[in-house]
């Protein structure tokens, strides 16, 4: 399988064993953070709508994943929910600066289930989580398109119930390749049989 991007994952716990919660951290709105030395030098700037292809350009980033899948982030969705960017507050940066460095660059991505679908808010909402700190987004269907592309069907994933489970559906056929045409022939109508 294709690596997407991290090589090296620090995922946030906010829960321990037998269901005790931790104590609410600074940090804790940090989903994970990432680390990729062998990352390439990009030709141009990265595009803050980030797509899977442009990771493997960013060397380190930490990550929040917002999982609300029937909202979009909307202007007025961000203004009324300040929780989106805690994790691009100076009191969570500084916690990232303690495992990557202080002198080190590193991104702060939003996962966000979808940005608006017209131009105006789309580009409003992408100003929005600029000026709160935010360096990019990824869109939650661009992260799962890259998942099931990566799986291959031969491949035995036996340490991810995830990964067992995309393999399955694709060994069945029931996740299926992209379709690139974009128009097909019509089937052949079957035609009732006379008695």
């Amino acid at each position: 399988m294709k690596r997407l991007f991290v090589s090296s994952l620090r995922p946030r716990a906010s829960s321990c064993n037998r269901g005790v919660s931790l104590s609410r951290r600074h940090d804790s709105h940090i989903d994970f953070s990432a680390s990729h030395p062998a990352a390439t030098e990009s030709k141009a700037a990265l595009p803050f709508e980030l797509q899977p292809a442009d990771f493997k350009h960013i060397r380190r980033a930490f990550f929040t994943v917002k999982g609300w899948y029937t909202e979009t982030f909307s202007p007025a969705v961000m203004a009324n929910s300040p929780e989106i960017f805690r994790f691009a507050q100076p009191a969570a940066t500084k916690a990232e600066e303690a495992v990557f460095g202080a002198d080190a660059v590193f991104l702060k991505i939003l996962v966000a289930p979808s940005l608006p679908s017209s131009k105006k808010p789309r580009r409003e909402s992408a100003d929005f989580l600029r000026s709160k700190g935010v360096d990019g987004v990824i869109e939650f269907p661009e992260v799962l398109s890259a998942v099931i592309d990566g799986v291959e069907k031969k491949r035995n994933y036996q340490r991810s119930d995830v990964l067992q489970l995309i393999r399955g559906l694709k060994t069945h056929r029931m996740l299926r390749e992209p379709q690139l045409e974009l128009f097909r022939a019509p089937k052949p109508r079957r035609t009732a049989r006379k008695p």
